[in-house]
């Protein structure tokens, strides 16, 4: 789309290097750049290579969203279009990046480190290479740094990551069978608690969730907006209900058919479905000191849901058809058993 007359074009734009990370430079060249084109950037010595994702002005809107001022004269710049030697000697330090984060754990092994090296990322002149690591405590990686910089002849940078963030570095595939969100469009990490599991009434089940990175899942927070304004007007599922026949307890609740099913203390297996609008009238007489004369005048019949069953409209087999025994078998059987039977009686009458 063209732009206005006497409108320039947006300085700014996106380039993501390794594993979806992503950055803002400023093109002072004025290069004429689109989606998709390899860029060497300016990095704090030497140069980075990544590739363009974004220009225009959706790189404001993106900048806005980032918190990142485009009038900041501290960007870096893009130097200039990558040529085929920028492109080479980057393609060729990512491929030593699996050996050295092999050599790597070995050499934070021997030395007893209890941190997990779980990605490099070299600089796109291969002067540099940072490693990423995730660890529960502080740890003192000062002759790790001597070690692996003597061993790799590289300018060292120690970076710590949590968790979550080590899994949007590495990707993978949810439980759900898609990929993970944090690796996919995810770009902030909101706290996820266990309330928001509570107020969804799904079993608090650690293994199923937790994610990959083995905190609670992401996508708890997705409908818990929805649940919660469900929740607004419910009744508490600590809520009592006094009758005449005796005290009633909540024993399971669904918000969205804005059901409650209540049980007698000395009734506890035998649940009653109510309406949420007769529990709030129910409430509402107790509050007035009235007791209702039992639950079952308020009970509401819950349609069963109709199984669909298969039918075998085209004509095929049976799928168990070969569980079924043979008879032929067992026919031959029986008639090798009589044959000497018969033998036997030939030699009699001869």
């Amino acid at each position: 789309m063209s732009l206005p007359n006497g409108q320039k074009p947006f300085d700014c734009v996106e380039v993501r290097f390794k594993n979806s990370r992503k950055e803002f430079f400023r093109n002072s060249e004025n290069l004429s750049l689109s989606i998709g084109d390899v860029v060497a950037t300016q990095a704090k010595s030497g140069h980075d290579v990544g590739i363009v994702t974004l220009t225009g002005e959706l790189v404001k809107v993106q900048m806005k969203k980032k918190k990142v001022s485009a009038e900041d004269n501290g960007l870096p710049k893009i130097y200039r279009k990558a040529s085929q030697r920028d492109i080479d000697i980057w393609q060729k330090c990512r491929d030593k990046e699996a050996e050295i984060q092999k050599r790597a754990r070995e050499i934070a092994i021997s030395l007893k480190l209890e941190m997990k090296i779980s990605d490099v990322e070299f600089q796109g002149d291969g002067s540099k290479a940072t490693f990423y690591y995730t660890a529960e405590d502080r740890v003192d990686f000062r002759q790790l740094i001597k070690d692996m910089a003597k061993a790799f002849s590289i300018r060292i940078e120690m970076r710590q990551i949590g968790y979550r963030q080590e899994a949007q570095r590495l990707g993978g595939i949810g439980s759900c069978g898609r990929e993970l969100c944090c690796s996919t469009w995810l770009s902030d990490f909101r706290s996820v608690s266990t309330a928001s599991a509570r107020y969804q009434q799904l079993a608090l089940n650690p293994q199923k969730l937790a994610g990959q990175c083995g905190k609670l899942k992401c996508c708890l927070n997705y409908e818990l907006d929805m649940y919660l304004d469900a929740l607004k007007d419910f009744p508490s599922p600590d809520t009592k209900l006094q009758t005449e026949k005796g005290v009633a307890f909540c024993q399971k609740t669904d918000i969205f058919k804005e059901t409650l099913w209540f049980s007698y203390k000395n009734e506890p297996a035998n649940w009653h479905a109510l309406n949420k609008k007769q529990v709030q009238e129910i409430i509402g007489l107790n509050k007035a000191k009235k007791k209702v004369a039992s639950l079952e005048a308020y009970v509401v019949d819950i349609p069963l849901e109709e199984k669909l069953v298969f039918e075998n409209v085209v004509g095929q087999d049976s799928l168990n058809r070969f569980d079924k025994p043979k008879r032929r078998n067992n026919k031959k059987r029986r008639n090798k058993k009589r044959r000497p039977n018969k033998n036997k009686a030939a030699s009699k009458n001869g």
